[in-house]
C-alpha cells in the first residue's frame, strides 16, 4: 500500500487502497481464531491505524484484468486449526471486498505472524 491507488467501484466513485486494507483487515478480525492482524492491529483500532501502519499487515496488488491480490498478516489464536482459521479469513475477505466494492479478488493469500495465548486462560 505505498503508493496511493484509487479504485473506481463505481461510475463516479472511487476509494483508496487505504480504505481497501480497511475492509480487508475488519473483515479478517471478525472471524473466530484471529486475535488481530499482525502489528497487533485489533478491530478497534484498524479504522484509525492510518496507512503506514495497516501497509505492515496487508497488501495489496493489482493485476491486469482489474482484479486485485491481499495479502494479510495475521496473529492467530492458541488452539485454534491454523488452516481452517486461514480459510475463514480468505473466503470472508474475498466476500467483504467483492461485495463493498464491486472488485474482484483474485487471491488472499495468509501469513502467519504469530500465535497468540498460551491456552492455559
Amino acid at each position: 500500500m505505498a503508493d496511493k491507488k484509487l479504485y473506481t467501484i463505481k461510475e463516479g466513485v472511487t476509494v483508496t487502497d487505504e480504505v481497501m486494507g480497511i475492509i480487508a483487515g475488519l473483515a479478517a478480525t471478525e472471524v473466530k481464531g484471529v486475535s488481530s492482524l499482525a502489528g497487533n492491529l485489533k478491530s478497534d483500532v484498524i479504522p484509525k491505524a492510518g496507512k503506514s501502519k495497516l501497509a505492515k499487515a496487508i497488501k495489496l496488488a493489482n493485476n491486469e484484468d482489474g482484479s486485485i491480490n491481499i495479502r494479510l498478516s495475521v496473529n492467530i489464536e492458541y488452539n485454534f486449526v491454523i488452516p481452517e482459521v486461514s480459510k475463514a479469513v480468505q473466503d470472508k475477505v474475498k466476500t467483504n471486498i467483492e461485495s463493498m466494492t464491486g472488485i474482484t479478488v483474485r487471491e488472499v493469500d495468509i501469513h502467519i505472524a504469530t500465535v497468540s495465548g498460551t491456552g492455559k486462560e
